[in-house]
Parts: C-alpha cells; structure tokens; sequence
C-alpha cells in the first residue's frame, strides 16, 4: 500500500478520538496526518512526510490551541430568559415585603417579595432584583 493512504487511516484513526473525547488535539494531528499524506502523494520521501506532519500538527496546536481554551473559557456574553433580569430596577406596584407583593419589571407585572424578610417597599419606590425564585422576582432596595 501507498504511504499517503496509511497517512489517511492515521488521520481517521485520530478523528475517532476526537469525536469520542471532543479533544481538539487528536483534530489537530489529524490534519497534520492529512498533510503527511498530501507530502507522500506528492513525492516527498519518508523523512519529509514525518516532518511536515510534525511542522503542521506543532503549529496547529501552538496556534488554535490557545485560540480554543480562551473561547471556552469565556461565558456567553447575552444573557436571556430570567438570568436577564436579576440585577434590573422595577417598581412596586403593592407593598412588596417578606410575604410579597407586586413591582412592574422590563414592562410586565410580576410577583414579588422582599430578600430580607423584615423589609418593605411602598408603592411607587425602585427596588433591584436580585434573583427570580419561580415566578417571583426577590428584590431589595
């Protein structure tokens, strides 16, 4: 057999890991192995095919590896659905105390209740919300 197809099997042979574990290295030797391929159908000897596969799958993973590591280490920067709300302003609508209440929060009524449970809020104040417990926003002033 060719040198360019056991290139081949070694780059689909490190793409299995890669989608078993979703390690982006065995990726990255796996072009690297494709390059070592491309070197074999070309005509470079052994020495050249092992040493482009070397150069690319090196310079792949000095290069995209960090590039990966600090995207996934970034959170999403848009928060949405609930996780939005916590630490807007609303307005009480009725008294909102340990027990409960209503404020008017990003436009809509909604239930609340006061974080510590001795406070009160009087209508027409500004409060924060802290969190969203349920259906009921948690606030404090």
């Amino acid at each position: 057999m060719d040198a360019w197809v056991w290139w081949l099997v070694a780059a689909v042979a490190l793409g299995i890991p890669l989608v078993l574990t979703a390690m982006p290295e065995f990726g990255m030797l796996a072009v690297g192995a494709v390059a070592g391929a491309v070197t074999a159908g070309l005509g470079g000897g052994p020495v050249a095919q092992v040493v482009v596969f070397a150069i690319v799958s090196t310079a792949l993973i000095l290069v995209v590896r960090p590039i990966a590591q600090r995207s996934r280490r970034q959170g999403p920067a848009l928060s949405s659905g609930v996780d939005a709300l916590r630490g807007r302003q609303a307005v009480v609508l009725e008294r909102v105390d340990g027990q409960g209440g209503r404020i008017k929060l990003a436009g809509e009524v909604w239930s609340a209740r006061s974080l510590d449970t001795g406070e009160a809020y009087e209508p027409g104040r500004q409060v924060d919300v802290v969190e969203i417990d349920g259906a009921t926003a948690v606030v404090m002033g």
